[in-house]
Parts: structure tokens; sequence; C-alpha cells
């Protein structure tokens, strides 16, 4: 069972007389064990403890997250840290209020027969990357050696590379990895190109908020933050009961669940938040991984400016 204490800069919300304060958090994709400690933490009331009336949203393709948070639509948002720094270049007044994921967990598959065991043996194959922000670190990977490929967009699935019509697809660990040994294809027979093991380690889901937000209500933003932490501290303890919760909100918004592989993705996101067992750093982000994820966006040409760190991150958890 995991303890720990979480020290967060949030005063307690009084919420007696004047009832729970409302508010909406968007994932950025659709319920997945990814999400769990969310899904955990409002089905176990830990929102309403903290004092909050939420709503969680269903992100995707349908459903973007940052587009839901520009709005109005979503008070809170989960985004990659690469996407979130984009906007805030571009002039969106977006603050990380918690790093979540402090690592990737993103990388190229090929099959061994493939000959390909080396990235520069995919030079003139076709790889598939997903779309808009999530083809960076991918983009990143091609660009740091050079490698002149045919780009294929992915889909939802995996089904392009399974068939063999791409020699390399784009997954995550705690997904489309388990997905395709589970199709049938052993982990012997694959070459994995992890962006950690390249030099591209981008943090991944963070929680964040409009400035205004912060400003107007810093109590209830911070009480999200311990809320969801302690969500996540509840299902990494719990895990079978996590999954059940999962399962049943995928239900609810009828997307297939498979208990297995969520539970896969549980134990992998566990160690994507926390790194090296340290709980005491759950949701800090480090200016290090800021300095090197947004200089990666500025070689890249994807912006041309880099943020302050101190006002793009108003962390709510004291280290």
């Amino acid at each position: 069972m995991i303890t720990a204490l979480v020290v967060l800069a949030s005063a307690a919300l009084v919420y007696g007389e004047t009832g729970l304060k409302q508010a909406s958090f968007v994932p950025q994709w659709l319920p997945q064990a990814q999400f769990a400690g969310y899904y955990v933490a409002l089905d176990k009331g830990i929102y309403k403890k903290r004092g909050i009336d939420l709503k969680i949203i269903t992100g995707g393709p349908e459903n973007p997250a940052a587009a839901l948070h520009d709005n109005g639509t979503a008070d809170f948002a989960s985004m990659w840290l690469l996407s979130a720094i984009q906007a805030r270049a571009n002039g969106k007044k977006l603050v990380n209020i918690a790093q979540i994921l402090r690592r990737t967990s993103q990388m190229l598959i090929t099959r061994k027969n493939s000959g390909i065991g080396e990235p520069q043996a995919l030079n003139g194959k076709k790889v598939s990357l997903w779309a808009g922000d999530y083809s960076i670190q991918g983009m990143a990977f091609l660009n740091k050696y050079d490698l002149k490929v045919q780009l294929v967009n992915q889909s939802e699935t995996v089904n392009l590379f399974m068939s063999g019509a791409v020699d390399a697809v784009s997954a995550m660990l705690y997904n489309e990895y388990h997905t395709i040994v589970n199709s049938g294809l052993d982990p012997e027979e694959l070459a994995v190109f992890s962006f950690y093991e390249h030099g591209l380690d981008f943090p991944e889901d963070g929680l964040y908020v409009s400035e205004d937000k912060l400003a107007a209500d810093s109590a209830l933003c911070c009480a999200f933050v311990q809320a969801s932490i302690e969500g996540w501290l509840y299902a990494f303890a719990h895990p079978d009961e996590a999954v059940e919760i999962v399962m049943k909100y995928m239900k609810m918004a009828h997307i297939p669940s498979n208990k297995a592989h969520q539970k896969w993705m549980l134990s992998k996101i566990r160690d994507l938040i926390i790194p090296d067992n340290n709980t005491a750093k759950i949701g800090i982000l480090t200016q290090a991984d800021y300095q090197r994820t947004a200089a990666m966006l500025k070689v890249g040409g994807l912006t041309e400016t880099i943020p302050q760190f101190d006002s793009f991150y108003k962390g709510c958890v004291k280290k």
C-alpha cells in the first residue's frame, strides 16, 4: 500500500453553509486507466470531501481538452506539457497547477524481422504518427537522426501496423504497446525505440487552469489538485477496485473495456507518476523538465518564444 504526505499550498475550502463549489474537468482522452485517479476521486467522494462538486467531461478527438478549456466549457483540463507550452507561447493564459505524469512513455515500434534494429534503418520506411501535438515527439525523434520517412496519419488503432501497411507505429507503453502484444506479437519480435531512452523525455499529462480562474479562486484550484492526487494514491493502493471504477465509466461512455488491459495501463501509469517510487514528488514540474521541453519546441520551429517558467508554472504542490 502506498502512503504519502502530500503538502499543498491551499487553504481548506469552507463549504458547510455555502455548499459545494461546482467545477468541471476534461481529460485529453476517453475514459481509461490513464485517468484512473480522477475517476476514483470522483467515485469515492474525494472531490466532495475537498468541497468540490466536480463534473468530468469526456475528452477525445471529438472533444479536445484544450478547446473545451479555451471556450470555458471546462474549468480544468489535462494536457501534455508540449501542447501547453506552445499554447502559452501563442498567447493562451493557461497555467500548470500540477504535473501529474513526470515522464514520457511514447515510442515507435517496429518488427525485428523488418531489419529495422536502429533508428537509421527507418530511412525510407513508412512510419505512422498521430496528428497534431501528439506528433511532436515523433517528429523530434526523426529530426534527431535526420531521417527521411514516408509519414502516414495514424488513427486510434494500430491496425495499419498489424496488417503490415506501415513499418513503424507510434505507441504509448501503457496502451498501444500492450495492445500489440495482446494481438499476438511476442515482445521478442518487436524493436522498440523509446523516446525516453533516446533523450526525448518530455513529461506528458499535467493539470491546467486559466490565470483568471486561479486568481479568482486559488483555494478551489489547489483543492482540485489535492483531491486528484489523493485519488491517484488510492488507485495505486487499490488497483483492482480502481480498474472496476474506470470500467464503469467506460461502460457509461459506451467504450469497449478490457480488464487486463486497463490493469496493465494503471501499473504503467504509476511508474510515470511516481518515478523512483518517490510519492513526495507527485505533481511537481521541475524547471529542468520545463526548459528541456520548451527548448525542443523552439529548436523544432514550433514556437518562437519560451514563456517564463514562473509565469507558466503555479504549482499547488510544494516541495
